[in-house]
């Protein structure tokens, strides 16, 4: 999810030089009592890369959903909850987040639930993506005395939508899906947990992945990604299709489309950079999508170097991918940090310089005197590459050739991902020429579109950041 007030106001100087994609959901039915509280803490762990701030998850249990939530990673979150028979039933859903600095309030955190006259929780939800038009429905339902818990959650929108369409067709969820899905705009894959069943739903885009599998025959799964259902010893099945309603409950799995206008454009950059490596995204290796990146780099840009070097992690099967076509060798010299997260955050200036050497250190020995290739997945602001160029060196490269796996980033994300301004982006501002003379680096090239299309097998993905062209209107856009 995305806090859209907050965007507008946030300077994306302060944070670290990647894009931060907002959020992994998860979920788990059974028609049995099942071990809710392990396979739910499994599959946040495996999507713990998709959201690092806070968690939360929502059990349902004898008819009734017990929720529970905090700031931090998985593993703290879960170390301090007892495994007690309040956390186990037949279902559960969870979230991981990302959150914009001011934006960390509690009341955001997910999963966000509905209460019924006794005070009972009866429906939850959890959201991955971001309503372009949640701030005008928020307006709208407030006006009509629905209130709110969140600060700016678009996914509390959904929510409020989803009760309000219930009172109107009877409690039917799938009908109060539907005319939810009328009503808004963006990007927006969903698990809803209520009245022992399980909903997962995403616009008719796609833009944000989710999918499904079998834990056994009667135990169904929803993750964000394929490593989720791989986390807790799961079968996937396949992807949700776009502008598709998937309900189960103990009787049986019902599969709808909300919408006939579907028109496939998942987020290419979940390739590029979000997914795990070991994670299927619409039936598609995102480790084989970054390797042969890294083999179409060398086909358009060929240079004579003595070792290939990744920016761990993602930078890193591109890098093995380069190294492959070109025969020259692939050594892991970056050395990472792996106990500072996506969303580490320094205040000053002068400490987020040195936020690099923090989480990279190179292996000096097989630097000094060496023609290097450096590849990373993308360039936002530059501020990350430049210092890396810097490290390398003073560690005594002789030459550095820079490459990106992917496109110059030209334009924001409106449509789940946490981005800089334009005026942010290096390439929006600077032409090629100019940004190598900057990172002072000795060649610079970026994945060609063309390349990029050829490797993603064709057109049906958002490109918006490199492009400028999105699948949603962004003249709708509260920003």
């Amino acid at each position: 999810m995305i806090f859209y007030s907050i965007i507008k106001k946030k300077n994306h100087n302060d944070f670290y030089d990647k894009f931060h994609d907002e959020c992994g959901i998860f979920g788990v039915y059974s028609p049995k009592n099942i071990d809710t509280f392990t396979l739910i803490q499994f599959g946040l762990f495996a999507l713990q890369h998709r959201g690092q701030e806070a968690c939360g998850f929502s059990v349902l249990r004898d008819g009734y959903i017990i929720s529970h939530k905090n700031e931090g990673l998985v593993l703290d979150f879960f170390r301090k909850i007892s495994n007690d028979e309040c956390y186990n039933g037949n279902a559960v859903i969870g979230h991981t987040r990302y959150s914009t600095e001011g934006g960390q309030s509690k009341k955001n955190i997910q999963p966000f639930f509905g209460v019924n006259s006794f005070g009972k929780s009866t429906i939850s939800i959890v959201h991955n993506g971001n309503l372009v038009n949640a701030k005008i429905i928020r307006n709208k339902l407030e006006s009509e005395g629905i209130n709110f818990i969140s600060e700016y959650s678009d996914s509390e929108v959904i929510l409020r939508l989803i009760q309000k369409y219930l009172l109107e067709f009877g409690n039917s969820l799938k009908k109060a899906i539907k005319k939810t899905t009328l009503d808004i705009i963006g990007a927006y894959s969903v698990i809803v947990l209520m009245n022992d069943q399980i909903a997962a739903f995403r616009d008719p885009n796609g833009i944000r992945p989710l999918c499904y599998g079998l834990l056994n025959k009667s135990t169904y799964i929803f993750s964000s990604e394929t490593c989720g259902i791989d986390s807790v010893g799961g079968i996937y099945v396949r992807d949700v299709f776009p502008g598709e309603i998937i309900i189960v409950n103990n009787k049986s799995i019902k599969f709808y489309f909300f919408t006939k206008k579907v028109k496939k454009r998942i987020c290419s950059f979940e390739y590029i950079y979000f997914s795990r490596p070991d994670s299927l995204i619409e039936n598609l290796s995102v480790y084989k999508i970054r390797e042969k990146s890294g083999e179409k780099l060398y086909n358009q840009y060929p240079v004579k170097a003595d070792v290939v070097i990744g920016v761990p992690d993602s930078g890193v099967p591109a890098a093995i991918g380069y190294s492959k076509a070109s025969g020259i060798p692939f050594k892991p010299i970056l050395v990472k940090n792996k106990y500072i997260g996506r969303s580490f955050i320094l205040p000053k200036k002068e400490m987020r310089e040195k936020i690099v050497n923090l989480k990279l250190n190179p292996i000096l020995y097989e630097i000094k005197g060496k023609k290097i290739v450096i590849i990373d997945d993308s360039i936002v602001r530059g501020t990350t590459s430049k210092r890396l160029v810097t490290i390398l060196r003073k560690a005594g490269a002789k030459e550095i050739h820079f490459r990106s796996a992917s496109p110059p980033i030209i334009a924001p994300c409106y449509l789940g991902v946490n981005t800089p301004n334009k005026e942010d982006l290096i390439s929006y501002n600077i032409e090629k020429h100019s940004i190598k003379n900057l990172l002072n680096v000795d060649s610079l090239e970026f994945l060609s579109m063309d390349n990029l299309l050829e490797i993603l097998g064709g057109k049906n993905y958002c490109f918006g950041c490199f492009t400028e062209n999105y699948p949603v209107d962004k003249k709708n856009c509260i920003i």
